[in-house]
C-alpha cells in the first residue's frame, strides 16, 4: 500500500471511530468522568490495525517503511488535533553492506545469514530490504582466528578464563546473550585483546529452556538471532559524533575513529544452531556449572587451533537521517509546564512487539486525548507526545531531541512517560522514587481484562505467590512482599538504560516513568528477530492487544493527572525511603567486599585453591586486589537522614496546601516543580560526564540494569576508592540541596 493510500484509509477510519463523541466535555473538575471518558476511546482494534499496517515491512533506521510509518503517524496526530512536526536529525548509522561467518577449521561450514521463512509467519518470507543480522556500531574487521567460549563474557567469565591460563588475546570469543548488556560482550573482549566478537542466545536462557520454539511456541527457535547496538552506552547514548549537542546537520562532529562509543573488532550476532555447530567442536576441560547453557552437547572452552573461524564484517559508515514525530497539546492554563510522554517506533526488522506493541497503545492515547479536546477539554499544562526514531541503535532520536532542546527542557519539562514494547500480564513499573505513589494510584483504577481486579491488586497477588514458591525476582526485597500483604503501595524500581527515558532523568534530571505489562503468554523468543511479526504478537505475545488497551488506560491516567492536577503527584517520603535503603546499600557493599577479599587472602595463603582444583580442569588462586578500605560515609548517612526528615514535613505541608492562599499555593508548587534537578551534579559520574543524576544512572558493567547511588556504588565494586570517598561528598551535596528545597517548599506554605 502506498503512503497516500495508508492515509487514506486512515482517514476513513478515524471518521468511523470517532463519530458521536463531540458530546459537551465533562466539567474540569470531575478527573473521573474525563478518565471514564477517556476510556471509552481506547480500542484494541485501532491497535491491531496500526500494528499490523506498521509492522508490514522492515522497519529498521533508514529504511522506507520507517520513515512512511513517521509520516503516517504525523498524519494521524494532525487529524486528531494535534499541533504536530517531524524533527530531523543526521545520525552516524552504520548498516552492513557484507557479512560473512564461517567455520575453516576442522572442516568448512557456511554460517550466519537471514533467518529462514516460517510457513505460519507470513511476514517471516517478506524480507526484501531487510539487513542481514548484525550489530549496530561494531568494528567492521576480517579475522580468522581459533574460538574461546566465554559464557556471558562478563567480567567474572574473564577471571575463570585466567584461573584457567586460557588467554583470548588475537583470538575470536563466543558469547551467550544475558548476564550484562549485549554491548559489554565485544567491549569487553576488546579490553582483553581479542580479535573479534560472537554472541548467541543460548536456549536456556532465551528458547527451549524457556518454552516452546517458534513456530510451536513463542520461544526462539534454533535459527532466530538477537540482533543489536553494541555502542557504548554506558558512556553516552545517542549519535556517537555528536555527544552532549543535537546531531543536526550543522553540528560540530567527532571522527569515527576518536569517537569512544563505537568499538574496534568486528562482531555479529548468531543462531544457537550456528553456535552448536561452533561449540561441538571446542577442546578442552568440559564445562559445568552455571557456565554451561541448555545446548544438548558437552560445552568446552576451546582455544586451540582445533577450531578456527572466519569472521568478517564491513559496513556502510555514513551520515543517515532519523524521523522524531513531535505532536503538542497546548495547556490552557500552564502553558510552559511541560508533561512529555515517548515511545519509538523504529525496529531491527519489523518490530511488532519491540517497540509497536507500545507504539500503538500510545498512538491509542493521543487519539483519545484528541477525542476529548474535541468536546472542548484543554489540559491545564502542555501535553507533548513523542514518537522517536533511532532508539535501537542508541536511543538516537530522544537523546538528540533532547541535547537540541535542553534548555527549553529544563525551564519547562515536569515529568517524562516512556514505554517501550508491552505484552501480557503483571504492570511493571520503574523510575523516579517520588512518583511511586503517583503509579500506584493509576494501578488501582485500572482494570486486569482477564481478572477484572485491578493491575495493582493483580500484581500484588502475583509478587505473595511468587514469594511463596521462590519464583519471584524480587523474593528478598521485603518491602515488596510486605507491601503486596499489606496493600499499601508496590514499590517501583530504579531506572537504568535501554530506552528512551534516559537523556530525560540521567542527563537533565527530568523525573521519569517506564511502564509496560508482561511475565506472561508465550512471547520473548522474536526479541530483535525476524519473527518479531504481527503474527507472532497476535499469536504468543498479547493475543488481541487486550493490555495493549490496558496500557494506554493506564498511562493515560499518568499523563491525565500530571497534566490537570495542581502540582505532578509526588510523595517525597517514598524517595527518601528509597535513598536510605540504597545508603545502607552501599554501606554493606563495601563490609561485604572487604570481608572477601580478605578471605581470599586468606585461603590464597593456605593453598586452598591448588588443594581444591581439579585435575581434568586445573584452575589457580584468584589474584588478590588487596583489602578494600573503611570508607567514611557519615556524610551520605547525614545527607540521607536529613532528607527523611525534610520530606515528611514537605508531604505533611503538601497535604495542608489546599487550605492555603492561592499565592501560598503558588510559591509552594514552584519551589517543587524541578526539584528532582537537583540531583545532577554538573561534573556528572567518573570516566563519563554525561551521566549526571547522582541517584540513577545504568551500570558501566551492567548496561541496562540501574546501579543507583552510582558514583560510590560503582566506585567501590571497581575498587576507586578515591572517587568512593569523592563521591559520598558529592551525593551528599546533592541530597542536601534537594532537601533545602523541601525545606524552602514547606516555609512557603507558612
Amino acid at each position: 500500500m502506498t503512503i497516500a493510500s495508508r492515509l487514506l484509509a486512515t482517514a476513513a477510519l478515524i471518521s468511523l471511530t470517532t463519530a458521536g463523541v463531540a458530546q459537551a466535555a465533562p466539567a474540569h473538575s470531575d478527573a473521573k468522568a474525563i478518565e471514564r471518558a477517556f476510556d471509552a476511546q481506547i480500542s484494541s482494534t485501532d491497535q491491531l490495525a496500526w500494528l499490523k499496517d506498521m509492522s508490514s515491512a522492515p522497519n529498521h533506521v533508514s529504511s522506507p517503511h520507517d520513515r512512511a510509518n513517521a509520516e503516517m503517524q504525523l498524519a494521524l496526530f494532525k487529524q486528531w488535533g494535534w499541533n504536530a512536526r517531524i524533527e530531523t536529525f543526521q545520525v552516524l548509522y552504520p548498516t552492513p553492506i557484507s557479512t560473512t561467518l564461517e567455520l575453516v577449521v576442522p572442516e568448512r561450514v557456511v554460517l550466519g545469514g537471514q533467518e529462514p521463512a516460517v510457513p505460519e509467519d507470513p511476514s517471516s518470507a517478506n524480507l526484501q530490504g531487510a539487513l542481514p543480522p548484525y550489530l549496530a556500531y561494531q568494528g567492521d574487521g576480517d579475522v580468522t582466528a581459533s574460538v574461546v567460549y566465554v559464557n556471558y563474557g562478563m567480567p567474572d567469565d574473564y577471571e575463570a578464563l585466567a584461573a584457567r591460563g586460557i588467554n583470548v588475546k588475537g583470538k575470536i570469543v563466543l558469547a551467550r546473550y544475558g548476564g550484562g548488556w549485549r554491548g559489554l560482550k565485544p567491549k569487553l573482549a576488546q579490553e582483553h585483546g581479542a580479535a573479534g566478537c560472537l554472541i548467541y542466545s543460548d536456549p536456556a536462557d532465551d528458547g527451549y529452556g524457556e518454552r516452546d520454539p517458534f513456530p510451536r511456541g513463542g520461544g526462539r527457535p534454533e535459527t532466530g538471532v538477537q540482533r543489536g547496538s553494541v555502542q557504548d552506552l554506558t558512556q553516552y547514548p545517542g549519535d556517537p559524533l555528536t555527544p552532549g549537542i543535537g546531531a543536526t546537520a550543522d553540528a560540530k562532529r567527532l571522527t569515527r575513529e576518536t569517537a569512544p562509543t563505537i568499538l574496534k573488532i568486528p562482531a555479529l550476532p548468531i543462531s544457537y544452531g550456528d553456535a552448536a555447530k561452533i561449540m561441538s567442536r571446542l577442546e578442552g576441560p568440559v564445562i559445568g556449572g552455571r557456565a554451561r547453557g541448555g545446548l544438548a552437547l558437552a560445552y568446552h572452552w576451546g582455544g586451540t587451533d582445533a577450531v578456527k573461524v572466519h569472521l568478517a564484517v564491513k559496513s556502510d559508515w555514513s551520515l543517515k537521517p532519523i524521523y522524531d514525530v513531535i505532536a503538542v497539546m497546548p495547556g490552557a492554563t500552564r502553558p510552559d509546564e511541560w508533561v512529555v510522554r515517548g515511545n519509538h517506533h523504529d525496529g531491527w526488522v519489523f518490530g511488532a512487539s519491540d517497540p509497536l506493541t507500545g507504539q500503538v497503545a500510545l498512538m491509542s492515547e493521543a487519539k483519545a486525548l484528541g477525542a476529548l479536546k474535541r468536546t472542548g477539554w484543554r489540559p491545564d499544562r502542555t501535553i507533548v507526545y513523542a514518537s522517536w526514531d533511532g532508539e535501537e541503535p542508541g536511543l538516537l532520536g530522544s537523546t538528540e531531541w533532547v541535547e537540541t532542546h535542553a534548555d527549553e527542557l529544563a525551564r519547562k519539562a515536569v515529568l517524562y512517560i516512556n514505554t517501550d514494547n508491552n505484552g501480557r500480564g503483571f504492570l511493571s513499573a520503574e523510575g523516579s522514587h517520588d512518583l511511586q505513589h503517583f503509579v500506584n494510584a493509576a494501578a488501582r483504577d485500572v482494570t486486569d481484562p482477564q481478572t477484572s481486579m485491578s493491575v495493582l491488586d493483580r500484581l500484588r497477588a502475583n509478587v505473595r505467590a511468587g514469594a511463596y514458591a521462590g519464583t519471584e525476582r524480587r523474593a528478598e526485597d521485603t518491602s515488596a512482599i510486605d507491601a503486596a500483604k499489606s496493600g499499601g503501595d508496590m514499590p517501583i524500581e530504579a531506572l537504568g538504560s535501554g530506552s528512551d527515558y534516559s537523556a530525560f532523568l540521567q542527563h537533565l534530571g527530568i523525573p521519569s516513568l517506564n511502564i509496560g505489562f508482561g511475565g506472561e503468554g508465550g512471547g520473548g523468543g522474536s526479541y530483535h528477530s525476524a519473527y518479531d511479526s504481527y503474527y507472532h504478537v497476535t499469536k504468543f505475545d498479547d493475543p488481541g492487544l487486550a493490555y495493549g488497551a490496558v496500557l494506554s488506560k493506564m498511562v493515560g491516567r499518568l499523563v491525565l493527572r500530571a497534566a490537570d492536577g495542581p502540582r505532578v503527584p509526588a510523595r517525597y517520603g517514598d524517595f527518601a525511603t528509597t535513598v536510605s535503603r540504597y545508603v545502607s546499600q552501599v554501606k554493606k557493599l563495601a563490609t561485604d567486599q572487604r570481608d572477601k577479599d580478605r578471605a581470599l587472602r586468606d585461603l590464597t595463603r593456605d593453598d586452598v585453591f591448588k588443594l581444591a582444583s581439579n585435575p581434568d580442569d586445573p584452575t589457580s588462586a584468584p589474584e588478590g586486589k588487596g583489602v578494600t578500605p573503611l570508607i567514611d560515609m557519615l556524610a551520605l548517612e547525614d545527607a540521607a537522614d536529613r532528607l527523611t526528615r525534610s520530606a515528611h514535613a514537605a508531604d505533611a505541608a503538601i497535604e495542608r496546601m489546599p487550605t492555603l492562599l492561592p499565592a501560598a499555593q503558588t510559591h509552594m508548587q514552584t519551589k517543587l516543580r524541578d526539584i528532582d534537578q537537583l540531583l545532577i551534579d554538573r561534573a556528572g559520574l567518573p570516566g563519563r560526564p554525561w551521566f549526571r543524576n547522582l541517584v540513577y544512572a545504568p551500570g558501566t558493567l551492567t548496561g541496562y540494569g540501574a546501579k543507583t547511588l552510582p558514583g560510590v556504588r560503582e566506585a567501590i565494586e571497581q575498587r576507586r576508592f578515591a572517587d568512593a570517598t569523592a563521591y559520598v561528598a558529592r551525593t551528599a551535596a546533592v541530597l542536601n540541596a534537594y532537601s533545602d528545597r523541601l525545606d524552602a517548599a514547606v516555609n512557603a506554605g507558612k
